[in-house]
């Protein structure tokens, strides 16, 4: 009986889990059922205090029986803001409308949607693998990382960064591209501080699940980033300059 019943809730909530995408999906094109302020709250709290923004994911557990989001307002004000930026960039960094368009939708689709969809499937597949307790008995609810939380947790992570690499960055972009050793300073510092941030809200959004253990892993790219940093520097390597020109027909 109690394969059959193991079943049973491995089926429920499979099929629990596409009902809460269908809904996500539907109500993308459906401003007036998005929360705008509340989205904004939550953005400008993971920039100053993104442990206050996981605290209220315990309170939506609570009352809806779901970590993930049900409104998808953050991840559509994401994308308009991130295509304002880009937009930003091509204005002042591109002599083509069509490379134009073509990068906006480049950074919005493969920066933004693909690259957070392939490393959310990574995080979920590790969490719901590796990284959960161990059930003590039968009786016991068991608990799984819904993959659009993992989407979540990318999305809450990629704010701060965007803030910094692709906002701060444009308006300090004249000095991180120049030639010479401070341009490469900063723009190696703004870059890192960017990547520890995000690999840090990663890391709380996973630690504020009870049911997963060892989530100091999520901590660990940090180190990377901070030895590599220095590296870099020492190099002469800009990324500023690589990704402008990487981007934008203007070369610099």
């Amino acid at each position: 009986m109690l394969p059959t019943a193991s079943k049973g809730r491995s089926s429920s909530s499979a099929s629990r889990s596409n009902n809460m995408f269908a809904q996500y999906l539907r109500r993308i094109v459906k401003w007036q059922q998005m929360d705008i302020e509340y989205t904004f709250w939550q953005m400008l709290h993971l920039c100053t205090s993104p442990k206050v923004v996981y605290q209220h994911t315990k309170y939506h557990k609570q009352t809806k029986n779901q970590w993930a989001r049900d409104d998808p307002a953050f991840v559509v004000i994401s994308s308009l803001l991130l295509v304002v930026a880009v937009s930003a960039y091509c204005a002042a960094y591109d002599h083509s409308v069509a490379h134009a368009v073509f990068v906006v939708i480049s950074v919005l689709l493969f920066h933004f949607l693909v690259t957070g969809a392939i490393l959310s499937t990574f995080c979920w597949f590790l969490t719901n693998s590796y990284l959960r307790e161990e059930v003590p008995n039968s009786h016991v609810v068991e608990q799984r990382v819904e993959w659009l939380y993992a989407f979540d947790v990318h999305c809450n992570s990629f704010f701060p960064m965007f803030v910094l690499l692709y906002v701060i960055h444009y308006f300090l972009s004249p000095l991180l591209v120049a030639h010479g050793f401070i341009p490469v300073l900063l723009s190696n510092l703004l870059f890192m501080v960017a990547a520890c941030y995000y690999h840090y809200l990663n890391f709380l959004g996973y630690d504020v699940l009870p049911f997963l253990e060892r989530t100091t892993f999520f901590l660990y790219p940090i180190g990377a980033v901070i030895v590599l940093c220095p590296i870099f520097m020492l190099s002469g390597f800009n990324p500023s300059r690589y990704f402008m020109n990487m981007y934008f027909s203007q070369r610099l």
